[in-house]
């Protein structure tokens, strides 16, 4: 594993990708026009990618290219393409969140390294543990991690660490946000967020932002993530100015060497109101909340020239060797970098005796690396340089070889790729022919739940399922499982293993890799939206997958690997973020409070908000149920699923019975996506 510390910039387009170079980054990470989760940003054609590629890899900077989001079924083609088009410019990793693009990248490019997104939602060693064993050589850790627990990551997974220090923070975790997607069409986890959480959302009917956080700056602290493990520190802000790029890494690159940086020129370029660290010092509270003013934007235009300034001029980045020879023909220049490459250039000026040491000035001539990304690391003066040469001929030699050498560096590797044999389609064949059914608590099970082939609880209350109910019976982890609570986790399956319950329900990597061995049932948080993300669950024991609420019934029908069921949420109020900071907070504290509460829009709608505790998370609910129970026959699936979340157990029964009958629901409601499908650009 690199144990180099890695400035990771972000670049979304071609002038901030030359911005972040310029002002030191020692790689940079960029999209593709499609399937990458900043689909507004400028991104870059493959044209441009081989052009980035060949740039970057002349000044020793890594190029990433973010595959980042879920793919459709029908978009495997272009998938293919996509990758073809990356293994073509021989750039350094893929970002991936969806299983089945990381599954045909190992098909195609078995040579091109994984990087696992922040969108993947892993927040916990045994998740990164599962991607070290599919292969991934990175895992870019959720934004809600303190430093304890990304040292106990990063200690124990066996593959790099990245880690953001720098930029916007989401409100929920990246991967398990469906708030845009539901309000408006437009999904996070296709790369087309509105950014719904900054408008407002208030915890107390005052029209307050109580969604929207300050942006992240850690950078202060990357001597103490050093220290844990991490191995590249990455800031966030494709769709940002190269201004902005550059300020952040000319602070990152300063705290790295221990020096100081212009915080308030950090901070005029962009912030909400000032910056917050909360996740990483595990001070989460209310000081974590803020809105960008009209003062922020007024600073950011004053700021510009001296922002521009930052990387007008290249930072010398690439060390390399020169030597000089004399001969009788003339002076000979030889450059060499650490990669092995070597270009000479032989002069034609015949040399004359010196009249003094020439050395001082030779070395003079060979140190005048400016304007290019290298830097006069060792010269070498070797036979015959007693001899003189005028400093013109030593510095045409030096130019020429430095041009030349920078070409060669630019030069494409390509990386072997195989287009895959092609797919026979596959569709499913008829509507589910099982019901199963999540319940929040055990309370609200009904007391008759014949017509379910399945009951969803949450692992912690598993003593409260009756004895013959559990051989139908899948116990739910926590969705999220920060620290300690994942060991807790696994000390509760083990005791649970062999006391007659069904399986696991699973809804992350780390969940899956907890449950390795038992029989799992996967929810709809493992975002499975095409046949290879749901091979891949299966093959590692998950009998049946959650399609992704972001897919339409058409989708749907097109989504039956063989060896699998697929399940459709059918019923239920949407969890619409999975949020470790609480928004209560803006207006309570955590002594005395219910765990519970609600956040009104702009438009007086209230969404439910429910708190598993202050070591937990918190969920933000969709304020009506989708329902599909009148259109069960167009659904093509074998399991309906039902998400009872704040229902009563006589509520529950009522909507068991409109299930069974197929009838209309009984008050407001929503079919989701399921016709309607997702915005594209």
């Amino acid at each position: 594993m690199s144990l180099k510390a890695e400035v990771l910039a972000p670049a979304g387009s071609a002038d901030m990708l030359r911005a972040a170079v310029f002002a030191g980054a020692d790689a940079v990470y960029l999209g593709l026009e499609q399937l990458n989760a900043r689909r507004s940003a400028g991104n870059f054609s493959a044209a441009a990618l081989r052009e980035a590629v060949g740039f970057c890899h002349a000044r020793g900077v890594c190029v990433y290219v973010t595959l980042n989001t879920i793919v459709y079924e029908d978009e495997r083609a272009a998938a293919v393409s996509a990758i073809g088009d990356v293994c073509a410019a021989g750039a350094d990793a893929v970002i991936v969140q969806d299983l089945g693009m990381a599954r045909l990248v190992r098909e195609c490019a078995p040579g091109l390294a994984l990087h696992g997104s922040t969108q993947m939602s892993i927040h916990s060693l045994e998740g990164a543990l599962e991607l070290a064993e599919m292969g991934f050589s990175r895992a870019i850790l959720a934004r809600e991690l303190s430093l304890d627990e990304i040292r106990r990551i990063s200690e124990g997974c066996g593959i790099e660490t990245e880690v953001f220090v720098h930029g916007a923070l989401c409100m929920s975790v990246s991967g398990q946000c469906y708030m845009s997607a539901f309000l408006g069409g437009r999904s996070g986890n296709r790369g087309m967020c509105a950014g719904p959480c900054r408008l407002p959302f208030a915890a107390d009917g005052s029209g307050a932002c109580h969604l929207s956080l300050k942006d992240l700056s850690a950078i202060p602290e990357l001597g103490a993530l050093r220290d844990a493990g991490v191995v590249s520190f990455k800031i966030e802000g494709r769709l940002r100015t190269p201004e902005y790029a550059a300020a952040a890494v000319n602070a990152c690159r300063a705290s790295l060497d221990g020096q100081t940086y212009d915080e308030t020129l950090l901070r005029d370029v962009f912030s909400r109101s000032g910056f917050t660290n909360a996740y990483i010092d595990n001070k989460r509270g209310p000081q974590m909340f803020g809105v960008r003013t009209p003062e922020d934007t007024a600073r950011a235009k004053a700021a510009l020239p001296r922002l521009r300034e930052l990387f007008r001029r290249e930072r010398p980045s690439v060390p390399v060797e020169l030597e000089l020879t004399v001969a009788p023909e003339g002076a000979c220049v030889t450059v060499r970098d650490a990669d092995g490459n070597r270009v000479t250039k032989q002069g034609a000026q015949a040399p004359a005796a010196a009249q003094k040491d020439p050395s001082e000035g030779y070395r003079r001539a060979l140190e005048k690396t400016g304007g290019t990304p290298f830097y006069a690391e060792k010269i070498h003066l070797g036979a015959g340089t007693e001899q003189f040469v005028p400093a013109g001929e030593i510095n045409a030699l030096r130019r020429a070889a430095l041009e030349e050498l920078l070409e060669r560096r630019s030069e494409l590797h390509p990386i072997p790729f195989t287009p895959p044999a092609p797919r026979a389609p596959r569709r499913h064949a008829g509507m589910p022919s099982r019901l199963a059914a999540q319940f929040e608590s055990a309370v609200q099970i009904p007391d008759d739940v014949s017509a379910l082939s399945a009951l969803i609880v949450p692992l912690a209350e598993w003593e409260s399922v009756p004895e013959p109910l559990r051989p139908k019976t899948w116990l739910a982890l926590p969705r999220l499982l920060f620290g300690e609570q994942e060991t807790r986790a696994a000390r509760t399956l083990e005791t649970v293993k062999d006391k007659g319950f069904a399986g696991c329900f699973v809804q992350n990597l780390s969940h899956v890799h907890l449950c390795r061995g038992l029989p799992m049932f996967g929810g709809f948080g493992l975002n499975a939206a095409n046949s290879g993300a749901v091979e891949t669950l299966r093959d590692k024991g998950v009998s049946t997958v959650t399609l992704s609420v972001e897919t339409t019934l058409a989708q749907q029908e097109t989504i039956a690997p063989p060896g699998v069921r697929t399940a459709v949420v059918c019923y239920g109020h949407m969890p619409l973020m999975l949020t470790r900071a609480c928004p209560l907070r803006n207006v309570r504290s955590c002594a005395g409070c219910s765990r519970e509460g609600e956040l009104t829009d702009r438009k007086g709608v209230s969404f439910p908000v429910r708190c598993t505790g202050p070591d937990g998370y918190r969920t933000v609910y969709n304020p009506v149920p989708l329902y599909l129970g009148d259109k069960l026959e167009q659904v093509r699936a074998d399991t309906a699923l039902l998400l009872f979340t704040s229902e009563s157990s006589a509520r529950c029964a009522e909507v068991l019975g409109l299930f069974a009958a197929h009838s209309a629901f009984d008050g407001a409601f929503t079919r989701g996506l399921y016709y309607k499908g997702t915005q594209e650009i």
